[in-house]
Formats: structure tokens, sequence, C-alpha cells
């Protein structure tokens, strides 16, 4: 059973940084590919970003876009997500999710195994 566990989150000032991680375990199959999705207060969960595990192709958000480089450490079986430029509108929980898609897709739908969130708030 593959399990994600987020940590990183925290509380952060307009402009500052936070680099989230995520841990992942219990994968056994070889293509695969690891999403990041945020649930603000009152809103819907919507896509931030994925990495693909076999190819390494990225997407983002165009609202992240520039801001949140993903990328992953296969030694350490972690995914990152670093935030730069945070913004009172990057306020969110934040998820990771597990896709057995070989390219990163955007439909949460396609993700079967999810963490459990990190919360990240940024104030003005």
């Amino acid at each position: 059973q593959v399990q994600l566990v987020e940590s990183g989150g925290g509380l952060a000032q307009a402009g500052d940084s936070l680099r989230l991680s995520c841990a992942v375990s219990g994968v056994t199959v070889r293509t695969y590919t690891i999403g990041w999705f945020r649930q603000a207060p009152g809103k819907e969960r919507e896509f931030v970003a994925g990495i693909s595990w076999t190819t390494s192709n990225t997407i983002y958000a165009d609202s992240v876009k520039g801001r949140f480089p993903i990328s992953r450490d296969n030694a350490k079986n972690t995914v990152y997500l670093q935030m730069n430029s945070l913004k009172p509108e990057d306020t969110a929980v934040y998820y990771c999710a597990f896709s057995r898609r070989v390219l990163v897709v955007t439909d949460q739908s396609l993700y079967v195994s999810w963490g459990q969130g990190t919360q990240v708030t940024v104030s003005s």
C-alpha cells in the first residue's frame, strides 16, 4: 500500500519561502507520478504541480509557475515543493498524491493515494 507523508508546512510572511516534502513508501510499480494539490478554506482542491518519477516531466498550475519548482530525490524517495515568493493567496492545506500514470496528470481523480496534508499559512 502506497503511503505519503507531507512535512514542511507552517507560517510564513509574504515573500518568504517554504519547502514541502512528501515521503513516499510502499510503491511496487516502476512508473508513477507524484502531484501536489492544495485546498484553501471554502474552495475546491486544486492541482499545484506534479512530477513523473520515470521521466521527470513536470507540470505546474499557472498560479505557481516560476515560483514553486518541484523536484525529487530518488535515494530518499521524496518529492519536494520549493515554495518561493509566497503570497497570502497561497494559504491552504497542501497534499501530495500518487498516480500510476507515467506522465503527470492534473485530474485529481487519477490519483489513488493521498497524504494527510500540511497547512501553509502566508500573512501579508
